[in-house]
């Protein structure tokens, strides 16, 4: 039980609601209202149904890390618009103001249970956490830092793919990417991916599905192009389930399924197993 009960209507009053617009959330799977407290108290999963609503990322960020532990990276890396694409740069200055945040990752040094850990996480709300040249050199470049450091690798995807008003330079960013995981597995350290709601396009085709070991949060959505387009493409009727996390863990894309509540317990053990000299 949550712990504030659904609002009551009244009907027939003229008096106006004065109750903010934001105090309650409707679950888009169980279709219940749920306290925004209730929420953040359940680290934003529904606690009728148990969907995982969007998470920022520097709220995915207090969820795995070691208190004060997490030192951020790279915050002056901005977007340019090397195509001149209409609104552009409009576009990403609105999300800077309404997020806070330089582009869709969130990138930095942190401990997991006392483990070392280059960290980086992505954000959905700016610009559906699409993949530009920011986001690509953000990411390499916490890869490069955790070969040069010794420390394992924890990425956390949510993404609609590959940012289209960057063009070649976004799809770029996949082969470099996955260029420094190389190394870093050459290295002989782990690497621990984490996929999220929703992870697609040039990301899942990436770093997201390489990991060491690759989790996802339930029923995400996972797959490279959208269902409608995979049905219009290849004209049959999809599978029930398909390109969920559950679909993906049935068909050895993903290695496990952990509820986001349990995702820094997993997190210490698999690194306790893959870094034990760091205990």
């Amino acid at each position: 039980m949550g712990i504030f009960d659904k609002p009551k209507l009244r009907r027939g009053s003229k008096k106006k609601d004065t109750v903010p617009d934001d105090l309650w959330k409707k679950c888009p799977d169980c279709g219940e209202l749920i306290h925004t407290l209730d929420l953040k108290q359940n680290y934003q999963v529904c606690t009728h149904c148990g969907h995982h609503f969007l998470m920022s990322a520097y709220e995915r960020i207090n969820l795995l890390a070691d208190p004060d532990s997490f030192m951020e990276t790279e915050t002056s890396l901005e977007s340019t618009n090397p195509l001149e694409f209409e609104k552009y740069e409009d576009k990403v200055a609105l999300l800077k103001s309404k997020t806070g945040m330089n582009d869709a990752v969130i990138t930095g040094r942190a401990s997991i249970g006392r483990h070392p850990v280059s960290l980086a996480v992505m954000d959905f709300r700016f610009f559906a956490g699409s993949m530009g040249s920011v986001v690509g050199e953000k990411i390499t470049r916490a890869i490069e830092m955790a070969t040069i450091e010794k420390r394992a690798l924890i990425i956390l995807s949510s993404s609609s793919g590959a940012r289209m008003q960057e063009g070649m330079l976004s799809l770029l960013q996949m082969a470099k990417t996955c260029g420094a995981i190389s190394q870093h597995n050459n290295a002989g350290l782990p690497y621990i991916s984490v996929l999220t709601h929703p992870t697609t396009g040039g990301v899942t085709a990436s770093f997201a599905t390489i990991g060491d070991v690759n989790l996802a949060e339930p029923r995400c959505m996972i797959g490279f192009a959208g269902p409608r387009v995979v049905k219009e493409t290849t004209h049959q009727d999809l599978p029930p389930g398909f390109q969920t996390a559950e679909f993906m863990l049935a068909h050895g894309l993903i290695d496990s399924i952990v509820e986001r509540r349990f995702l820094r317990e997993r997190l210490i053990q698999l690194l306790g197993y893959m870094m034990p000299e760091q205990e």
